[in-house]
């Protein structure tokens, strides 16, 4: 998704509880039930006074109607029993199950300048970002595109430029939180992100109300999204270049590679996890790792944080095997 951090503010009562109604969709959907079930009723209840012959035909008609009103609206009913089952399902989803974690925030310097916070939007693609004093874990609110562009943009001037003075207020909240709370908070301040703080004070990840509402909906992309990028493919070298967060399970599907041991699999999920193991370090970029089975991990995009991409070079592929790309 392109803007992972706008939505339309909302407005609901903060002291809700987390078993309360969901959404005016999901109080919409069971009011429109209920009339279902008192539309068969009511036709049940007419023909209470019918007798004998009369009354077996009166409840056939009256059965073939209901029918193809539950068959007229078969199609909606689905989608919506879909939505309704997610809107449920957020009472047991917490926030750390879909927060963008640590490594992935991108932020902005509270001393940066005009040119340098403008840079990293574009970069980003974002409407809001973080922004931190001196590292991550010391945030000092949020900054949002349209703020500095009415201010700064369209030939509003060039100001002494202090990105202090466009800050808002972000939310912090515990990893443990469930969703459902979250969007109802972020609903009654008007607030669309969130920072996940751990125990020790310590910034673990970033959560928006967008992320939230793709939890109901599914993914929400807009004209500026580009096609996900595949997790890897195959180079004319017979290499596979890999993001460093697919699955390692997905990997040796694929491509039927003997990665897993009991260790690795108790433990790590991923690829970039896989060469950390090995490692014992995050390897830095240009760093070729080997696996035991003699599998070679040479890492192709990296910082000081983690690995981002590598090409693996499969023991067998050298031996002719072949295996698809990511779809």
């Amino acid at each position: 998704m392109m803007d992972a951090q706008s939505s339309t503010p909302g407005g609901a009562p903060d002291d809700q509880g987390e078993n309360d109604a969901g959404p005016s969709s999901l109080r919409r959907m069971v009011r429109r039930a209920g009339g279902l079930l008192r539309l068969g009723s009511g036709r049940g209840q007419a023909l209470d006074g019918v007798n004998g012959h009369d009354a077996m035909n009166g409840r056939a008609d009256a059965a073939e109607g209901a029918g193809a009103v539950f068959a007229a609206s078969a199609v909606r009913s689905r989608d919506e029993a879909a939505l309704l089952a997610n809107v449920m399902r957020l009472r047991d989803v917490r926030v750390d199950d879909v927060m963008t974690p640590r490594a992935d925030i991108v932020a902005v310097e509270l001393n940066a300048s005009l040119e340098d916070a403008l840079s990293v939007f574009r970069e980003s693609q974002h409407s809001r970002l973080p922004v931190f004093r001196e590292t991550l874990d010391d945030p000092a609110g949020v900054v949002h595109l349209k703020d500095l562009a009415l201010n700064y943009g369209f030939g509003a001037g060039s100001d002494a430029f202090a990105l202090s003075n466009h800050l808002r207020s972000v939310l912090i909240v515990p990893p443990s939180m469930r969703v459902q709370a979250l969007l109802q908070r972020m609903q009654a301040t008007r607030r669309h992100m969130a920072l996940v703080i751990d125990e020790y004070g310590g910034v673990d990840g970033l959560i928006t109300i967008e992320d939230v509402i793709e939890q109901i909906v599914g993914q929400i992309e807009d004209e500026h999204d580009d096609a996900e990028r595949p997790l890897w493919r195959r180079e004319p070298s017979g290499a596979y270049l890999v993001e460093a967060r697919a699955e390692i399970k997905d990997f040796v599907a694929a491509t039927g590679a003997s990665l897993l041991t009991d260790e690795v699999e108790e433990e790590i999920d991923t690829l970039g996890g896989l060469v950390f193991m090995l490692g014992g370090r995050i390897p830095e970029r240009g760093e070729v790792l080997t696996h035991p089975n003699g599998h070679e991990f040479e890492i192709v995009d990296a910082d000081p944080r983690r690995v981002k991409r590598m090409r693996v070079r499969l023991k067998q592929a050298a031996a002719g095997e072949t295996a698809p790309d990511a779809g």
